[in-house]
């Protein structure tokens, strides 16, 4: 009987080069993938060129095929344009939960079946258990790298397949394994940030797609405190970059971004770090994306709003759209629509839905 086939994304980092290593280790029969997810390169930002060849150095190395792949359009097409519209919308979208969902488990997943493969593989940092009812998409068991907070809007039937090898390992233990197995990107630098933006300066970046429109700063009282340059270019909670100068009256301190309204193309700022629109006790979400949802809700679960924070203390109430209303035990900081709200139940991922709005201790809809 032949081995079970997996296709492994191959990224050209550590990590992924690191899963198809295990799993080779462990007698599958192994084949590489290598996606490309943007080809608009005129400035040289994107990495891509460079991790093909480590990929292929990699896969060189363990003795398996590589296969490349041109997922550029469906990139464009089902990440992109929502990038830019959410923008336009005055939200601050999270590509990175919308390319796992469109590109790495839709047609990564459907051209690696095609190739034969039983199973596919990625490196991210998460544990899965497939069981008779289905996969369960579990933590890292290194909090600092746990990656679910970007599964967590991944279809349950497109993680039926999945394994993630690294899950279970912390980054040294990775590092350790590649230099072990003389893989060449043992040492290669982590990536940070979505390949289109890569090092470059986002807003020159971003102004290449939408146009700039400038517009009022407004304090607490709605007198004018400066000049936005747009409202795309800002998210709730920022301090940096407003450029407010010393104001009569004010006190000496820093700034922040409350609140964004785009039918004034006003940003609405604060020196006030407790701001109600800062801070949150619950939030609203769109319809929620269940990856498994309990019989019965508890009481309580715990959320993340954004990657790589503690989880929260928390309790859920479906909404009649499909939505959720999540109530957190402790004001939360710069809830910001767009992003997502992720749920866990222990080291489980429930799943997660898109930040619709925060909800201010002073709105009715809070308590």
């Amino acid at each position: 009987m032949s081995r079970e086939h997996v296709v492994v994304g191959l990224s050209g980092g550590v990590d992924s080069s690191v899963s198809a290593y295990l799993l080779k280790e462990q007698g599958y029969r192994v084949s590489g993938l290598f996606m490309v997810n943007w080809t608009e390169d005129e400035e040289g930002y994107c990495s891509s060129a460079q991790d093909y060849q480590d990929a292929r150095a990699v896969c060189e190395e363990l003795d398996i095929p590589l296969h490349r792949v041109d997922f550029s359009s469906e990139y464009r097409d089902r990440v992109f344009a929502r990038f830019l519209a959410d923008y336009e919308a005055g939200k601050t979208p999270n590509p990175d939960v919308l390319c796992n969902r469109e590109v790495k488990f839709q047609p990564f997943r459907e051209y690696a079946l095609r190739l034969g493969a039983d199973w596919i593989a990625t490196g991210h940092y998460a544990r899965i258990e497939h069981g008779a009812d289905g996969a369960r998409l579990l933590r890292s068991v290194t909090e600092d790298k746990d990656q679910t907070y970007f599964l967590a809007a991944v279809a349950r039937e497109h993680l039926d397949r999945v394994l993630f090898p690294v899950g279970g390992l912390t980054k040294p233990q990775v590092r350790e394994i590649a230099q072990a197995a003389g893989l060449p990107v043992h040492r290669k630098k982590d990536s940070t940030g979505i390949c289109f933006i890569g090092e470059r300066e986002f807003r020159a970046f971003l102004s290449n797609y939408l146009k700039p429109n400038p517009g009022p700063m407004l304090d607490d009282a709605g007198h004018l405190a400066g000049q936005h340059q747009g409202l795309m270019y800002y998210t709730i909670g920022q301090r940096r970059g407003l450029q407010i100068g010393g104001r009569r009256g004010a006190a000496e301190g820093p700034w922040y971004v409350v609140a964004k309204d785009p039918a004034t193309n006003s940003l609405r700022v604060s020196q006030d770090p407790q701001h109600p629109g800062l801070m949150s006790p619950a939030l609203l979400t769109e319809r929620f994306h269940w990856i498994r949802r309990p019989a019965a809700l508890p009481p309580r679960l715990q959320a993340r709003i954004r990657h790589r924070q503690a989880l929260q203390d928390c309790r859920v109430e479906e909404q009649a759209d499909g939505g959720l209303k999540v109530s957190f035990g402790q004001p939360q900081r710069a809830v910001v629509p767009g992003q997502f709200c992720v749920l866990y139940d222990g080291a489980e991922c429930l799943g997660g839905g898109e930040i619709r709005a925060a909800l201010p201790a002073n709105s009715p809809d809070a308590a």
